[in-house]
C-alpha cells in the first residue's frame, strides 16, 4: 500500500482541532455550508483546491494503472468532492453526497470519456463486484 498526499483530508488550516460546536456560530459556517466553492479556510486549503487536489491524484494513479482496478482510501469530504466531479455536480452541492465511515464508492475511468459513477456510499457490496469498465 502507498501512501498519496492528493488524497489526504482537506487543510483546515486556523480551524484544524477546533470543535464544530465552536465553528458552527462563526459567521464564514454558512459559506462553508451553502457556498464552499467560495471558501478558504483560514492559513488552511479551499474547497476548490481540495478537489483539484483529489481529482489529480485520482487522474495520476488511472494514468499509472491502465485498465486496473485501483482502491483508494480517503476522508468524506475529499470523497465527495471527487464523487462531485465524476457526477458533474457543482462543488457547492458536494455536501448532498452522503459517504459514511468505511462505506465503498467507485468511479470508473475510460480514456477520452468522463468518469463513471458506478457506486456511492455503499455499506452492503463486496469489492469483487468490482471490474474495470
Amino acid at each position: 500500500m502507498n501512501h498519496n498526499d492528493g488524497l489526504i483530508e482537506c487543510d483546515f488550516g486556523d480551524w484544524t482541532g477546533a470543535a464544530l460546536a465552536e465553528l458552527a456560530v462563526l459567521p464564514q459556517w454558512q459559506e462553508v455550508q451553502h457556498s464552499p466553492s467560495t471558501f478558504r479556510f483560514p492559513n488552511g486549503e479551499s474547497f476548490m483546491q481540495m478537489q483539484a487536489r483529489m481529482v489529480g491524484a485520482l487522474e495520476v494513479l488511472r494514468a499509472a494503472h491502465p485498465g486496473a482496478v485501483v482502491v483508494c482510501f480517503s476522508h468524506a469530504d475529499p470523497i465527495k468532492a471527487a464523487m462531485a466531479h465524476a457526477m458533474g455536480t457543482h462543488l457547492d452541492l458536494f455536501q448532498r453526497i452522503m459517504i459514511s465511515p468505511g462505506s465503498v464508492s467507485a468511479i470508473g475511468y475510460v480514456q477520452g470519456w468522463p468518469p463513471a459513477v458506478l457506486m456511492v456510499n455503499s455499506t452492503s457490496e463486496p469489492l469483487s463486484g468490482l471490474r474495470a469498465p
